[in-house]
């Protein structure tokens, strides 16, 4: 355990523990929207660091194959169901967690809905529904978490947001601003928890496959993914490996200086 000198605050890193004579690390991890795309390569990518995952989704079917190819490569998995924008739910998941795994102190927020309606035809229904997911549902699963990980005194969060909360994007009004919340968000709470030896940080991907934001980027421009692909710096739509390297980068030891950072992942559609 370390002692920062004259704040009176102390850190330490997960230690690890004696459960029935073998020795095992207590970090464990809970990645939303995990079933398929960026979440489960986000899952699969910590879980090769040696992390257990907690594998969560709208329903825990959606990530048994997450979880089978997590354990099938000799790591440790569950998977989960809920509705992220309702904290009962997500209450007895994290239970669920917690008894199979132990304590959770790393969480990937990545569930989200995606929108495409213009302006002026959105309905406060459709409104309502984005944010409860993109928002509030991030809002509840890291209130949920934090216990464990000021017990712990150790945490990583990372968000997962969008390119469109940074360039805004026309017919997507619901989904950026929703988006743009997050980074925000991010902002706020790596001031509020850096005392707590937690860092949280933010990745708003740019286009990638197998997911939804880059098959609508193709549908909506009426153009192939290689013509869009030309329009990307570096001449390629990118992968989920590609966010899951990010982010299994700020879950390690060595990123405890990174926290409150928007770390584009997004082949330079967006350079700061």
């Amino acid at each position: 355990m370390s002692h920062l000198a004259g704040l009176g605050l102390q850190h330490r890193m997960p230690e690890d523990v004696e459960r029935q004579g073998q020795s095992v690390t207590t970090r464990v991890a809970i990645v939303s929207g995990a079933a398929a795309g960026i979440g489960a390569a986000c899952a699969k990518r910590l879980a090769q660091d040696g992390v257990a995952v907690g594998a969560l989704d709208l329903d825990a079917e959606r990530c048994a194959d997450t979880v089978k190819a997590i354990e099938a490569a000799g790591g440790r998995a569950v998977a989960l169901g809920a509705d992220i924008s309702r904290r009962d739910q997500v209450q007895a998941a994290l239970a669920t967690v917690r008894e199979a795994l132990g304590p959770v102190t790393i969480l990937v927020n990545n569930a989200g809905v995606t929108d495409f309606t213009p302006f002026e035809q959105t309905t406060d229904e459709l409104w309502d529904f984005v944010y409860a997911v993109n928002v509030k549902g991030t809002f509840v699963v890291t209130q949920e978490v934090l216990p464990d990980m000021k017990a712990a005194g150790w945490g990583r969060i990372v968000n997962i947001s969008s390119s469109s909360a940074q360039t805004g994007t026309p017919n997507m009004a619901a989904y950026s601003s929703s988006k743009g919340a997050i980074v925000t968000l991010t902002r706020s709470l790596a001031q509020e928890l850096g005392p707590h030896g937690i860092t949280v940080n933010n990745i708003p991907p740019g286009s990638v496959m197998g997911t939804i934001m880059a098959d609508a980027n193709s549908a909506r421009f009426n153009v192939p993914l290689d013509v869009l692909a030309k329009s990307i710096p570096v001449r390629r739509v990118g992968e989920p490996d590609d966010i899951a390297n990010a982010c299994a980068w700020l879950c390690q030891d060595g990123s405890g200086y990174v926290t409150g950072q928007t770390i584009g992942v997004n082949g330079g559609r967006v350079v700061s």
